[in-house]
């Protein structure tokens, strides 16, 4: 099943994608579900996915999946091609790099990421997002799948001069506002086999920068799902980037960064498309 998160005819609401139309999920089932957080915070199963559609798929404004989560944690050099690509000499990481992005970072899917003012060194990272459904704390390796809602894709726009004002702090360049996409929806766990051959693909402009397979992680999903909570609990709607392939633009020599116009592309088997429009922030 599909959970989009979207706004049509003035309202925000969220719903069922079925092919090309939506089902409006939100309205049918009134304010104690105010939106999909809080439909995965509460369990609820046994949607009427038969319902007529309500929508056609163009005539929804796609928002974030999950509008406001509580923690969006993102993983770094996960795939080890791309460890061997910064060229330092390091061995593989023993445990995940980890930091944190603001949901205000992230759009929603064909909607504008935004380059700002103080940088021109906007860059893309296509990655598998994966999305809480169970809450816990201190999960065990072999558990840890049973605790995903669904996955769907992340667009980890990254500002690389601003990467790099603190020895050891990402945090500014991963921040701004708008500058990384999110979506188009959440496609649910009971429709993947299992988790480890994943494909991710990023095209800018219809040219394929980057594209990878999970059974490359170095930490694969469940890994990161019990390493995480070992230090955080983790909550029904809370977001994981897991990791992006090589080929970003600031890897390229000389460097490919994002400009107004480009278009960029997320691709994700068994999930979708995420696209994004590049343009200046005003």
């Amino acid at each position: 099943m599909k959970f989009a998160s979207y706004t049509v005819e003035g309202r925000a609401s969220y719903g069922v994608v079925t092919d090309d139309s939506v089902i409006d999920v939100g309205t049918r089932l009134g304010p104690d579900f105010r939106d999909l957080k809080a439909l995965i915070t509460a369990g609820v199963t046994g949607l009427d996915v038969d319902a007529p559609p309500d929508f056609g798929i163009d005539d929804v404004t796609f928002l974030r999946p999950i509008l406001t989560p509580e923690k969006v944690v993102c993983i770094g050099v996960n795939y080890a091609n791309r460890n061997e690509e910064y060229r330092d000499g390091s061995d593989a990481p023993k445990y995940p790099s980890v930091f944190m992005r603001t949901a205000e970072s992230l759009t929603g899917h064909d909607r504008p990421i935004l380059r700002p003012p103080e940088s021109e060194q906007l860059d893309y990272e296509g990655e598998i997002a994966i999305v809480i459904g169970e809450p816990g704390r201190r999960i065990a390796i072999e558990d840890a799948e049973e605790h995903i809602f669904g996955l769907t894709i992340m667009n980890e726009g990254s500002l690389r001069d601003w990467v790099r004002h603190g020895k050891f702090n990402v945090t500014p360049g991963k921040n701004f506002a708008r500058s990384g996409g999110l979506g188009p929806w959440i496609v649910t766990a009971d429709e993947f086999a299992g988790y480890d051959d994943l494909t991710v693909t990023t095209r800018v402009n219809g040219e394929q920068r980057q594209h990878d397979s999970t059974a490359n992680l170095m930490f694969p999903f469940r890994y990161l799902i019990s390493y995480l909570s070992t230090f955080m609990t983790l909550t029904p709607g809370d977001i994981i980037a897991t990791g992006t392939p090589l080929g970003a633009g600031a890897r390229v020599d000389p460097p490919k960064y994002l400009v107004p116009g480009d278009v960029v592309e997320v691709e994700v088997s068994g999930i979708g498309t995420l696209r994004n429009r590049v343009e200046d922030e005003k």
